[in-house]
């Protein structure tokens, strides 16, 4: 018996922003985190079938049964007025896929992509569906990739990292105090140390830092990132994003996005502290 279903929140058949090539992305519900830039807020919680959506919905497509929030993805116009009305920061828009299921969907994007990649919420949160998952992508040609926020050690999930092609990393803050200022939470697992394994791998694809001067300590990131790894850092992509405060719902939401020249200073430095691979977005 297989790994029990779970909650997806979205599929993007052909997505060109989540890896290499042309893939289809799916972004699972339930996060571990509370990044205070977050700009898929609907994904951190699951619903809890308040009802306070079901009166917004312009075209009835939600309704309330066996004490259930239920979606009718059929006549859904996707106008989102639910997850702007949803307090909880969740979605009723979720719908639960074994492995099998979600490799049913993408199948229906081949020949038109190069491979999948889960996201969130945190895909990590699911290893074993993961695994399971990537085990059937594999026998398609696809490749595997996944975003992390770094929370989970994945060195302890050898089945799964068998099938990963690349890894993601959102690696939020340098310091520990600032990435609990910024998510809510804590490393469960040290940076140092899951970055460690990733390079050791060959499984560390990109590392992102989305930048907010006040929350996000880019400067220290990078040196930091040179210090422990003076031989594998110039190698690494980086790819530094300029926060935005689009679709904001948490503490963040109200701060100015961040300028262009400010990101091209940091793009500068990287560049000067002998990174090979930079862009900014």
């Amino acid at each position: 018996m297989g790994p029990e279903k779970i909650l997806i929140n979205r599929i993007i058949p052909l997505s060109t922003v989540d890896g290499p090539g042309a893939r289809t992305s799916i972004y699972v519900q339930g996060c571990n985190l509370k990044c205070g830039y977050c700009h898929n807020p609907e994904t951190i919680n699951m619903c809890i079938h308040c009802g306070k959506c079901i009166e917004t919905c312009p075209v009835a497509a939600l309704k309330m049964e066996d004490k259930k929030v239920v979606w009718d993805e059929n006549i859904c116009i996707n106008c989102d007025q639910c997850l702007a009305t949803c307090p909880y920061l969740s979605s009723p828009k979720t719908l639960g896929y074994s492995p099998e299921d979600l490799m049913d969907e993408i199948k229906k994007n081949i020949p038109f992509i190069r491979g999948i990649s889960l996201s969130g919420g945190e895909s990590s949160l699911y290893p074993d569906f993961l695994t399971a998952l990537f085990k059937l992508a594999k026998k398609e040609n696809l490749t595997c990739f996944m975003d992390f926020n770094g929370k989970v050690d994945l060195s302890k999930h050898p089945d799964l990292m068998e099938y990963v092609d690349g890894v993601m990393i959102d690696l939020k803050a340098w310091d520990p105090e600032k990435f609990h200022r910024l998510t809510g939470g804590h490393r469960d697992t040290d940076l140092v140390a899951n970055l460690k394994y990733l390079i050791e791998n060959n499984k560390l694809y990109e590392l992102r830092i989305v930048h907010q001067k006040d929350y996000v300590d880019t400067e220290a990131a990078l040196r930091g990132i040179k210090e422990f790894f003076p031989k594998d850092y110039e190698n690494i992509r980086i790819k530094l994003i300029a926060y935005r405060n689009h679709n904001g719902k948490l503490f963040m939401k109200d701060l100015p996005s961040t300028e262009l020249k400010e990101m091209e200073k940091f793009k500068d430095l990287a560049h000067d502290l002998g990174y090979k691979y930079v862009i900014i977005k």
